[in-house]
């Protein structure tokens, strides 16, 4: 008996801005779901969270019949395959918007924050650059699996700052890591072993900020239907003041 994937999706500008520049994918066939985050103004970090879930995707179904295919990066090998061409995957697409951004004078600046789930046999892998998160909700608890790359996580891991301070922080929306800033880009991975009734969520901040993570658990709780819980996830982040736009994919893993 094996688990099989329910999966839900949703995006949308919020209550603070003029237009969405998140974007997802939910590409089953690679067993890949994708929320990108773009930012730099004048609808450039639309391009960019664009361009990063398109990479993805092309590489994606490039590489899916060839496994001997030439990489333009070389394998960690202390990684294993699949792992890898996430990874290479999410490089290529960093490269990609920085050369973009680099040649195109209206498109300097631009970037993306990114957050993967990719199923394969084994599991799970998860993988991530920027503040763009992962949660894990089992057996009534929800785990935050990734670690934003922010200035506040920074300080955070640095000095002990109180609630008060972290509620404070002036810079909150500040990103040490994203692609397209530079023409290489740190990726981290974890692997994960999904149990039925998992519900794996993907999200930008613009959920994460606004919705506290009980919220996200009561909401994700009371709604077995994914695509209502991510429709009313969104909803409460508008309630709570939607400052910025808003995505979140659903992924549960049910028993076949």
């Amino acid at each position: 008996m094996g688990l099989r994937i329910e999966v839900a999706g949703e995006t949308n500008v919020g209550m603070k801005r003029t237009h969405n520049e998140d974007n997802f994918s939910i590409i089953e066939d690679s067993g890949l779901y994708v929320v990108a985050d773009g930012m730099g103004g004048h609808a450039s970090g639309e391009v960019a969270s664009k361009m990063a879930v398109d990479a993805l995707k092309e590489f994606f179904a490039a590489t899916a019949h060839d496994p001997e295919r030439t990489w333009p990066y070389k394998m960690d090998r202390a990684k294993g395959y699949e792992e890898n061409r996430l990874i290479t995957g999410i490089k290529l697409a960093n490269l990609r918007i920085y050369e973009t951004a680099q040649r195109e004078a209206g498109k300097r600046g631009m970037g993306t924050t990114i957050v993967v789930l990719f199923a394969v046999e084994e599991g799970i892998y998860v993988a991530h650059v920027g503040d763009s998160r992962s949660y894990r909700v089992r057996d009534g608890k929800i785990e935050q699996l990734t670690e934003d790359h922010s200035l506040l996580n920074d300080y955070i891991k640095m000095k002990r700052l109180t609630p008060e301070e972290i509620a404070n922080f002036p810079h909150k929306n500040v990103i040490v890591r994203a692609l397209g800033m530079k023409d290489t880009v740190k990726v981290d991975t974890r692997f994960e072993s999904p149990r039925a009734n998992d519900v794996y969520i993907l999200c930008s901040d613009g959920l994460s900020g606004p919705v506290e993570d009980p919220e996200m658990l009561e909401i994700i709780t009371k709604h077995g239907d994914l695509k209502l819980a991510a429709s009313k996830l969104i909803e409460r982040a508008n309630e709570n003041g939607g400052p910025d736009n808003i995505t979140a994919i659903l992924a549960r893993w049910v028993d076949d």
